[in-house]
């Protein structure tokens, strides 16, 4: 497992922010953020739980998808938002966390 980015919910524009029309969400930051940080500006009626759209989560690379979800609190399901990367979210402690599979190493790069 290796860290990916942090995932940050906010009401307000940020500069460079890029709207995602399937997703009804802005996201800005995590291209330029050294540390892999990426503001996530949600329309009211985007398709993803309050909890993702009101807490910050932290998302991770892993090898196997189906592993690191296995017996945990699913709160959404693998799925692939792009080509290469199949998701998944679960809750920990109260937090979403992010899992990431890609199809191939060269994608996994962190900021």
């Amino acid at each position: 497992m290796k860290y990916h980015h942090i995932g940050i919910p906010t009401h307000e524009s940020r500069d460079g922010e890029v709207y995602l029309e399937k997703f009804k969400m802005f996201a800005s930051g995590f291209e330029t953020s050294r540390f892999g940080v990426e503001w996530l500006r949600f329309e009211p009626d985007a398709p993803f739980p309050d909890l993702v759209k009101a807490v910050p989560h932290v998302a991770f690379v892993v090898d196997d998808l189906e592993a690191a979800i296995a017996g945990r609190e699913i709160l959404i399901h693998p799925n692939s938002p792009s080509e290469g990367v199949t998701v998944a979210f679960i809750v920990e402690n109260g937090a979403p966390i992010e899992f990431l599979q890609f199809d191939e190493p060269a994608k996994n790069d962190s900021p």
